[in-house]
């Protein structure tokens, strides 16, 4: 059996985030090809387009989650502290309540995970791997 392993990075620059991200899904090869199927339609489902249509390559949200996106969502009022953290229990404690690419993930059994460093955090000396990337290895 193969898999196939998709990660990607955030932070390492360390200039705006305060953490590193290193997170990633891995999927049996077999099972590859049905699930970049599923998300495209639903991607084109939700968002009207695919994001590659859109963006004319691979969507990162960093250019998602502009500064226009901010202003916008600060027309309405903030979730009031109880209703953000009964939305973010739910988001963390039932499975099904995770976004739509979760959800098709899941149905497809990958594997996801994820670690997250603070920017702060002591380094390896050079030429070692951090912790996260050697568990990775």
């Amino acid at each position: 059996m193969s898999w196939a392993l998709f990660i990607d990075e955030s932070g390492q620059d360390q200039r705006q985030s305060p953490y590193e991200v290193l997170a990633g899904i891995a999927i049996e090869d077999r099972k590859l090809w049905r699930l970049i199927r599923d998300l495209s339609d639903a991607q084109e489902e939700i968002f009207g387009v695919r994001l590659f249509e859109a963006s004319g390559n691979a969507a990162k949200a960093q250019k998602l989650l502009k500064k226009k996106v901010f202003a916008h969502a600060a027309q309405l009022p903030p979730f009031a502290a109880d209703k953000r953290q009964a939305l973010s229990r739910e988001i963390l404690m039932d499975g099904t309540a995770v976004t739509r690419a979760l959800d098709l993930s899941r149905a497809a059994d990958a594997q996801a995970f994820a670690s997250i460093v603070p920017q702060a955090a002591p380094r390896p000396a050079r030429g070692m791997l951090r912790k996260d990337y050697a568990y990775l290895c």
